[in-house]
Formats: structure tokens, sequence, C-alpha cells
């Protein structure tokens, strides 16, 4: 009957290695997505969560470089100045914002005011966009967006009675209808063209101002965060920011909790080449050395040598250490007279002469 041992020793591997896959195939699963973090493809990680801006409690201690207030930026020539948070709805509460429902006030990431009325730029949103080596943050849904007034200006430069209204660099709108179009006009009934009307005057006031804010990298630890205003467009619907943060740089992302790590990957590719090693070993010696028992694990004499050495060295470490133990104190040897020491130094003494007699005959 052969040993069960080498056996038992693959079973336990075999059992090791799922577990271990299943521990990883269970860790690999996907994550939801942290607000104000982003990985680009190229592996570039940003984290700009220390620079959204929180509201300060009352005995409630702010953690040391966070922000409590809100970030300014002054549009010069626009007429108004911005207020913005980052990844977050603003410190500072809005009301009565123009176009936006009132449960949505709370939830305000930008806004202006102009001429008493304030109006929203967009909801809040943490999902950063890495596009090449910039990083973008966007919000929409804020106030209905105004007629442009451009072309307010070079439209009422033209009287009403003008047989074309339109400039060379502007497309002509579809608003004289084709001959097929009026015959069909015609025909509809009234509730349908006026729903018509209704329909295109939604159309008109679905288009929301929305705010893009690109992200630059400043290394310098003493310059605090800023924002600035870029432009907009010419409907006064898309509004551009910059700001420069130090948090805005790439790094290295940190290894996540319950995720696969360097040394965690270390540990599987040993495993497996363990595994490997000793399934292909084994597999060898039994069926071309036809070894059995413990010598069908490949290199048997080497382990078997290295086990012998680890012992020897084992019991050398523990006879040493013994000596500096106290000595043990009981009887150690009751004498029958008084001069029974004298006696033992006599027979050592006659043994030794005893010796030397028979050694010079």
């Amino acid at each position: 009957m052969h040993s069960q041992g080498p056996r038992n020793i693959l079973l336990a591997l075999a059992a090791l290695a799922g577990a271990v896959y299943a521990e990883d195939k269970s860790s690999t699963t996907t994550s939801t997505a942290t607000a104000c973090v982003a990985t680009s493809t190229s592996g570039a990680f940003y984290d700009l969560r220390m620079d959204v801006a929180v509201a300060a409690e009352e005995g409630v201690k702010t953690p040391k470089g966070v922000p409590t207030e809100d970030y300014l930026a002054r549009g010069y020539d626009y007429g108004s100045n911005f207020t913005l948070n980052i990844c977050g709805p603003v410190v500072k509460k809005v009301e009565d914002v123009i176009g936006v429902d009132k449960s949505s006030w709370k939830n305000v990431s930008a806004y202006y005011t102009s001429k008493g009325k304030v109006y929203s730029l967009g909801l809040q949103s943490g999902t950063l966009q890495p596009r090449g080596r910039k990083l973008v943050l966007q919000y929409k849904d804020g106030s209905p967006c105004g007629d442009s007034k451009n072309k307010d200006k070079r439209a009422g430069a033209v009287h009403d009675g003008a047989s074309y209204r339109y400039f060379d660099d502007e497309e002509e709108e579809d608003t004289w209808p084709t001959a097929r179009e009026s015959k069909d006009s015609d025909q509809k009934p009234e509730k349908d063209k006026e729903k018509e009307k209704e329909d295109k005057k939604k159309d008109k006031t679905t288009r929301r101002k929305s705010a893009t804010i690109s992200f630059l990298c400043d290394r310098d630890p003493d310059t605090p965060t800023a924002a600035s205003f870029v432009g907009t467009d010419p409907d006064e619907c898309a509004y551009f920011f910059e700001v420069r943060s130090q948090h805005a740089c790439a790094g290295a992302e940190p290894h996540k909790p319950g995720s696969v790590g360097p040394g965690s990957v270390f540990a599987i590719i040993l495993l497996i080449a363990i595994l490997v090693y000793v399934v292909g070993g084994v597999f060898y010696q039994r069926t071309v050395a036809h070894a059995r028992g413990w010598k069908q694990l490949p290199n048997y004499s080497l382990w078997s040598g290295i086990w012998n050495f680890i012992t020897d060295f084992l019991v050398i470490l523990t006879s040493s250490c013994a000596r500096f133990l106290p000595s043990r104190r009981g009887y150690r040897h009751l004498s029958i007279s008084p001069n029974g020491r004298n006696r033992s130094r006599d027979d050592e003494n006659r043994l030794i002469d005893q010796l030397d007699e028979e050694w010079d005959d």
C-alpha cells in the first residue's frame, strides 16, 4: 500500500488554488464610480475631492486644506461675477433661481446674478472626464437660455418690410414654408396648428445653460485653488471656466480595499508556479522513474537533506540554549559515611593505576 502523503499534498494545493481564484474573481467585480475621481485610459489618476467646498458645521472641526467657501470667478466684460463649487452644490444657499424647480435649488453648482435675478449654470455633477491631458467637469440643466443678443442687434437693423431679412454670413431659417407645406398647413385643423406652435415654444425653452470647467495642474503647494471665467457662446447657453489646482495633477492610483494588489498578484503567480512544479515533478517521477511514496516528489533527496539540516540545526540550538537555563536543584548524591568524597577519589585513583598497569603489559 503506497503512502497517501503526496496525494494529500496535491489535493491541498488544488483546494488552495481554487480558493485564491475565487477570491480574485470576487474582488475584481465592478464597483461604483467615486464622485470627483477619475482615471484616464493611459492610467493617470485624478482626485479632486480635496477641492470640494463644504459648509462649516458648528462644533465640528473642518479638516485641514478643505475649503469652506464657494469659488468666485470675475466676469469682467460679461457684467456679472460667477459663483461655483467643484463636484458639489454651492455652499451659499440660492433661492428664486430662474427656470429651475424649487426642489433643485439645493443642487445648483454654479450660478450668477444679473439685475437681482439668479441664473443657474447647471446642477451638481461629480463625473470627471479625462480628455488627453485635460480634465473636464460639466454641469447641465441650468436656467433656460435666452435669445442671442448679437442676433437681436443685427436683425433689428433691418426693417420689418424688407424683402430679405438675413445677412450674407447667416443661414436662412426655415420660417417661410414651401408651397406644399403651406397647402398641408391649410388643410390641418386649428387645434393641430396651435399644438405645433406650443411644441415649437417648448423646443425653444428646452435649451438650458451649462458650465464646462477645465482643470489645469498647478504643482505649487502654496497656491490655493482658483477659478477664472473664460467665456460663453453667443446664445449665452454654454459657459467655460478654468480651475488651477495642485490636485488636478495626474498621479498614481492608490490601492483600493478589496481589490487585487501587487502583493496578491505575486502570491498568485508564486502559488501557480509551485503547483506546476509539484504536479509536473510527481507526474514525471511516477511515470518515468516509477517512484512511489514520498519519493514521487520532485528533487526528493534535496528537500529531504534540507529538512534534515533544519532538524539538526534546531537540535543544536535547543541544546545550546539549555546550558543557559538554571540548574535543577535537588539531591545529588548521598554518602554513606562522612568520608564518602575521599573514598570516591580513592576509587578513581585506583582505577587509573590499574589502567596504567594494563597498558604497560
